[in-house]
């Protein structure tokens, strides 16, 4: 019961992605030699449409923040402009906000 206790002399767990299981057959593999692949096969074609792809995943997520703050920025800096200027002053001078 169980199956446990120690491996005796013909029970080897066998090499690596084996473990004493029966070899796989009707497993054909085919390589090809490092020198007659094209290592560069569709490279740009991909990087122009996986990249647009991408590009058109994302960008309802990037675009708005940056718009939304750009645009918020803007008018900080307008604000400022004229709470320093002499209008500002006049209008606001006595009042702190």
């Amino acid at each position: 019961m169980g199956g446990g206790g120690k491996a005796g002399p013909n029970n080897w767990l066998g090499n690596w992605g084996t473990f004493g299981l029966a070899r796989q057959r009707g497993i054909i593999q085919y390589t090809l030699a490092a020198n007659r692949q094209k290592a560069t096969a569709g490279a740009l074609h991909g990087a122009i449409f996986n990249g647009w792809r991408r590009f058109r995943g994302q960008v309802l997520y990037i675009v708005p923040p940056f718009v939304g703050i750009y645009y918020l920025m803007e008018w900080a800096n307008h604000r400022n402009e004229f709470l320093n200027s002499k209008a500002g002053q006049a209008l606001y001078g006595d009042s702190e906000e």
